[in-house]
C-alpha cells in the first residue's frame, strides 16, 4: 500500500496486490532442489563425466576390434588391457629418472639463477618450489589414496563401452522415434568431438614433450625428461602455455652459457612453430574449435572450483556446451 497526490490534491491511497501461482512457488522449490541435488552430488557427476571422456576416447578402438568379428565385451576388456598396459609400462620406463631429474633440478636450480645473477633469496625462489613440490606430492598422494574414485571412474567407463549401442536404442524407444533420434544424435555428435579433442590433445602433447625432450638433449641442457613433460602439459593451455613451459629450460640454458640458453629459445621456438604450422593444422583440423580466450577463461574457472581435475575437465565441458548450444540455440533463431 502506498499513497499518491492527485491533480486536486487529494491524497489517495493505492493498493496493489501481488499474487504468486502454487505452480510458481513449486517450480521455484524444485528449481532449488535441482541445484542443491546437483551440488551436492557434484563428485559423482564429475566421474561420470571423465568417464564420458574416457569412452569417447577408447570407443574407436573398441568398435575396430568388435568389426572383425570380437564380441564386445571382449574388445572391451582387450583394449583396457592395452591401455592400462601402455600406461602402466611407460609410467614404470620414466618415473625413476623423472623422480630423480626433477630432485636434482630443484635441488640444482638456485646455482643456476646465481650464474645469470639472479638473486634467489630475494625471489624466495626455494620456498616457492618447495610448495610446488609439496602441492605436487599432496596431489599424487590424494590421487593413489583415493583408489575408490580411480576405480568407480574405470567402471562407470567400462560400462559405457559395454552398453554404448544399446543406450542409443534405448533412448530411442524411451522417448519416441523422432525425439529418441535427435537426443541420440545430440550425443553421438558429443561423442564425436570430444572423442578428436581428446585424442588429437593427446598427440600433441606428445609430440611437443618428444621433441624438447629431444632438443633439450641435443644441446645438452641437463633435467631433459622433467623439462619435456612439463612442456607436454603445458600444451593444453594455448599460447601462454609454450612461453611458461620454455621459461625453467631457457634459465638452465643461460646458466650454463650464454650459447645453451639462445639453443634453448631455438628449441622452443622450433618446436612451437612445427606445432602451430605443421601438427595443429593436421591433427586438429576436425576436431572443435574452441578459441584460445574461451579455454583460458574455462581452465582458470575450472582450476579455481575444482583444483587440477577442473583444469582437466574444461576444455570438454566448453566443447560440450559449445555442441548443446548450437544445436539449440542456433536452430531455433
Amino acid at each position: 500500500m502506498w499513497k499518491k497526490q492527485s491533480k486536486n490534491g487529494i491524497i489517495v491511497q493505492m493498493l496493489k496486490k501481488i499474487e504468486i501461482s502454487h505452480k510458481t512457488i513449486i517450480f521455484t522449490v524444485l528449481f532449488l532442489l535441482g541445484l542443491w541435488l546437483l551440488f551436492y552430488l557434484r563428485t559423482i557427476i564429475l566421474q561420470l563425466f571423465v568417464a564420458f571422456l574416457l569412452m569417447t576416447m577408447m570407443k574407436p578402438l573398441v568398435n575396430l576390434l568388435s568389426k572383425i568379428k570380437i564380441p564386445r565385451t571382449l574388445s572391451v576388456i582387450i583394449t583396457y588391457v592395452l591401455v592400462i598396459g601402455i600406461l602402466g609400462g611407460m609410467i614404470a620406463l620414466i618415473a625413476p629418472t623423472l623422480v630423480q631429474q626433477t630432485t636434482n633440478f630443484i635441488n640444482a636450480l638456485p646455482s643456476y639463477l646465481s650464474n645469470i645473477n639472479v638473486d634467489v633469496d630475494s625471489l624466495g625462489l626455494l620456498n616457492q618450489f618447495g610448495d610446488i613440490s609439496g602441492k605436487v606430492l599432496n596431489f599424487t598422494v590424494s590421487v593413489f589414496s583415493n583408489i575408490f574414485s580411480l576405480v568407480t571412474i574405470l567402471v562407470f567407463t567400462f560400462y559405457l563401452l559395454l552398453t554404448h549401442n544399446g543406450s542409443h536404442n534405448q533412448i530411442k524407444s524411451s522417448l519416441g522415434e523422432e525425439r529418441g533420434n535427435k537426443v541420440s544424435n545430440l550425443i553421438s555428435e558429443i561423442e564425436e568431438k570430444l572423442g578428436k579433442w581428446a585424442g588429437g590433445q593427446l598427440i600433441l602433447m606428445l609430440a611437443v614433450g618428444v621433441g624438447i625432450y629431444l632438443g633439450l638433449l641435443l644441446i645438452k641442457i641437463p633435467f631433459a625428461l622433467p623439462l619435456a613433460i612439463l612442456a607436454s602439459i603445458f600444451e593444453i593451455v594455448p599460447v601462454l602455455g609454450p612461453i611458461a613451459a620454455a621459461i625453467p629450460a631457457v634459465l638452465i640454458g643461460f646458466g650454463i652459457s650464454p650459447l645453451t640458453g639462445v639453443g634453448a629459445i631455438v628449441v622452443a621456438f622450433l618446436v612451437n612453430q612445427l606445432e602451430n604450422y605443421v601438427l595443429v593444422p593436421k591433427i586438429m583440423q576436425k576436431s572443435a574449435g574452441v578459441s584460445p580466450i574461451v579455454v583460458l577463461i574455462a581452465i582458470t574457472i575450472g582450476a579455481k572450483l575444482l583444483g587440477v581435475m577442473g583444469v582437466i575437465v574444461a576444455v570438454p565441458v566448453v566443447i560440450t556446451l559449445q555442441v548443446l548450444l548450437k544445436n539449440y540455440l542456433v536452430k531455433e533463431e
